[in-house]
């Protein structure tokens, strides 16, 4: 196994919107970026969703890169189609500077209500971005997707791996 995103940290998120990446979870960036090289600035996804999505989603270049060749092998469908939407469609591409930060633009900020402050959620093989206080008061994390009309407590991620292992057993 890879190295993991663990952990939650609290940053300032200046005017321009620049904010501090962990240094924990700076390394584990430079580690999935097949990319990188020392001296070069780390590439990353973040992924921000719908307006459901209170929370902005941060995808090392290598876990990006997986999760988009598990939604191409899903027969077209309306969850193909929403998972290009909501995972490919609605990202930003972006870069650890070299004093480890990166800006997050204003229309990402918008979209999760982040003010002068960030938290930093670590979720295994990603890490998530969110305003203090939406994180202080989140639910369960038991998301339902009255669209996509998915049993109670499955999630279109949920959904996409036990439609790929119907797929892989038949």
């Amino acid at each position: 196994m890879g190295r993991r995103f663990r952990g939650e940290y609290t940053f300032k998120v200046d005017t321009k919107g620049r904010v501090s990446i962990p240094a924990s979870f700076r390394r584990v960036l430079e580690a999935g970026d097949p990319g990188y090289t020392e001296g070069l600035r780390p590439q990353f996804v973040i992924q921000y969703g719908d307006d459901s999505q209170k929370y902005l989603e941060v995808f090392t270049m290598a876990e990006i890169e997986k999760l988009e060749d598990k939604i191409e092998r899903l027969p077209n469908s309306p969850l193909k189609r929403e998972l290009i939407h909501s995972i490919t469609s609605r990202s930003h591409e972006s870069e650890i500077d070299p004093d480890g930060r990166f800006v997050l633009p204003a229309k990402l900020r918008d979209h999760v209500g982040l003010g002068k402050e960030a938290v930093f959620a670590g979720t295994l093989n990603t890490f998530q971005i969110w305003d203090p206080e939406e994180y202080a008061r989140r639910g369960d994390g038991k998301e339902q997707d009255a669209v996509l009309d998915l049993p109670e407590g499955i999630n279109p991620m949920d959904a996409m791996d036990m439609v790929l292992a119907k797929l892989e057993r038949e």
